[in-house]
């Protein structure tokens, strides 16, 4: 069972109080794009072993969105950050590789 911290109003609870949204950090396609552009947005997402950036909402807290990192082979959760991050903050990279010295970012 993970443990998510909502960054928004700093509970910690397991994953149930929590919703899923799929993966951080996309960027939307919009009118005028190409369409395999726009059918990449809708259908293709990264399914890596280790470290990945998810969307979560607080559904029976806050109702807010936030943004976790968190290794898919041992569920463990590196941090949670605001959902108005464009970008992977440099705190969120800093932390992981405390963790996983090896580890790159790759987006």
């Amino acid at each position: 069972m993970l443990i998510l911290s909502c960054p928004c109003c700093g509970v910690s609870a397991e994953e149930t109080e929590f919703t899923p949204g799929g993966e951080a950090h996309l960027k939307r396609e919009g009118p005028g794009s190409e369409d395999a552009a726009f059918r990449d947005y809708l259908f293709q997402r990264k399914n890596p072993k280790g470290v990945h950036f998810e969307r979560w909402r607080h559904a029976f807290g806050c109702g807010k969105w936030f943004h976790a990192a968190r290794c898919t082979v041992t569920l463990e959760v590196f941090c949670t950050y605001t959902a108005q991050t464009a970008n992977v903050p440099k705190e969120v990279i800093d932390t992981i590789k405390l963790r996983r010295p090896e580890w790159e970012l790759n987006q």
